[in-house]
């Protein structure tokens, strides 16, 4: 096997499922002998996943000294894409002094989120750092111009939004033009992209799978949480693209009798730097109370752990590993409910802990979970059917049915989504890379391009803040 120096860039380690993804690649390249360095332009080291944190992977912050998030909560977009290629000149340079090495074959780049580097990395990089071949792979979870909001009510703001978005929206598919290798993380996805951004224009698309980690037999059953109570679980970041109000609708329909002994659990991403997961738990949290249902929140394990019993909803902010971990193996239920998600890890996390999954029947879950099997695919406007589901996992399943489903879950995760699975799809991408010539970015057509770009990027903020 040739051992590759492999150079991940990413724009901020949180511990959303992207984030979870790049680190569990970064290890599962690492575990197979290939230097692993992940270049990022935020990190906190109370808010990231562990291996970004204790040693076990080189991290290196970069391309945060010149341009903040945000301006005046405004111009994420723009903000992050300066960042980056702030944080990409740093990380050339810092190259370009480092000794070469004959211990790698070649410089392999995997860049996710955002493509705004990948035309420097492409045209720059070899010229720059003149030591060993070089490739760029892609990965990508969904093209960002589908994920940004368009539902302005005001005419004149909605018609400004879309001359703001315009160039970035083009720059996207541009710049992810200059990667060797692009993959996504789901079928879904794949298609997604084709027909956003081509097919011709990117090539063959592949598919890398995210994975969970290694399964800990040991730990397959939790201890029990607040006195035996029957939880039902759902694990998201505090968007309102997730529709997590759906988990609190279904979990209410039950009626104040089934609920007795039962309790749901909002467990997920929480930034303060973030004004929409602020305002979005406490979105839910009114409707929860409107609907009769006691609710808390808490923002650690030891006062997650004291609440009293009466409460029907506990929203739990930026639950740490550790904790969701024993949420998923004591939980009876997973409530997923992000609509056209583009591939959905914490169904995968719950099969592994032997936890039965609801799930909308669109997006990623479609290829993760089996319907009856491993869980049940419902759609989200149908409140009752979702209802029906929990009712039946609550009170009316056998045993033998539960622990059924719950090896099944066992058995795919392991199977198709494991570590090792991620390890060996992603070896397969790097020596397709190695061997085949690189794909062709260049010309004065695309100098004049970006130039343009940058103008209209210049008129567009202008623009949005007229």
């Amino acid at each position: 096997m040739t051992r590759s120096n492999v150079i991940i860039i990413h724009p901020d380690l949180g511990i959303g499922g992207a984030e979870r993804l790049i680190i569990d690649v970064a290890v599962a390249l690492q575990n197979r002998g290939h230097r692993v360095i992940v270049y990022t332009s935020h990190r906190d080291e109370t808010h990231c996943f562990e291996e970004a944190r204790d040693g076990t992977l080189d991290v290196r912050v970069r391309g945060n000294t010149i341009f903040p998030p945000r301006v005046l909560g405004r111009l994420h977009l723009l903000m992050a894409i300066l960042r980056q290629l702030h944080l990409t000149i740093s990380l050339l340079g810092e190259m370009a002094r480092e000794e070469n090495s004959d211990k790698f074959g070649s410089d392999i780049f995997i860049v996710d989120q955002l493509p705004a580097c990948l035309p420097i990395l492409k045209t720059v990089g070899e010229w720059l750092v003149r030591r060993r071949p070089q490739r760029i792979l892609f990965y990508c979870h969904f093209p960002d111009q589908l994920l940004a909001r368009r539902d302005e009510v005001n005419p004149i703001t909605r018609v400004l939004k879309r001359v703001y978005r315009w160039p970035f929206d083009w720059f996207e598919g541009w710049a992810m033009s200059a990667a060797d290798g692009v993959v996504a993380n789901s079928k879904f996805t794949r298609e997604v992209v084709g027909e956003v951004f081509g097919r011709r224009r990117l090539g063959d698309i592949r598919i890398v799978y995210p994975c969970v980690g290694r399964e800990e037999k040991s730990k397959m059953h939790g201890p029990e949480l607040w006195g035996g109570k029957k939880v039902l679980l759902s694990i998201n970041r505090f968007e309102r693209k997730k529709g997590v109000e759906l988990a609190i609708r279904a979990y209410h329909g039950l009626g104040l009798e089934a609920r007795c002994g039962t309790r749901l659990v909002i467990a997920g991403g929480y930034d303060t730097r973030v004004p929409e997961n602020v305002q979005y738990h406490k979105e839910l949290d009114r409707l929860a109370q409107d609907l009769g249902l006691q609710t808390a929140t808490a923002k650690t394990v030891v006062s997650a752990q004291s609440v009293p019993d009466s409460i029907d909803v506990l929203f739990l902010l930026s639950v740490p590993t550790a904790f969701k971990e024993t949420l998923l193996r004591t939980a009876r239920l997973l409530l997923y409910t992000p609509v056209r998600e583009h591939f959905g890890i914490v169904p995968v996390e719950a099969m592994q802990a032997g936890l039965p999954v609801l799930a909308s029947n669109t997006g990623g879950p479609l290829e993760t979970i089996v319907e009856g099997e491993t869980g049940w695919l419902r759609d989200v406007d149908d409140v009752q059917a979702w209802t029906e589901v929990i009712q039946k996992v609550l009170w009316e399943m056998s045993e033998e049915e539960r622990e059924r489903i719950a090896e099944n879950g066992r058995r795919r995760a392991r199977g198709r989504f494991s570590l090792d699975a991620l390890g060996e799809n992603l070896e397969e991408e790097l020596a397709r890379l190695r061997e085949a010539e690189r794909r062709p970015f260049w010309g004065v057509q695309h100098v004049l391009l970006g130039a343009g770009t940058v103008m209209a990027v210049v008129v567009a903020v202008l623009l949005r803040w007229l």
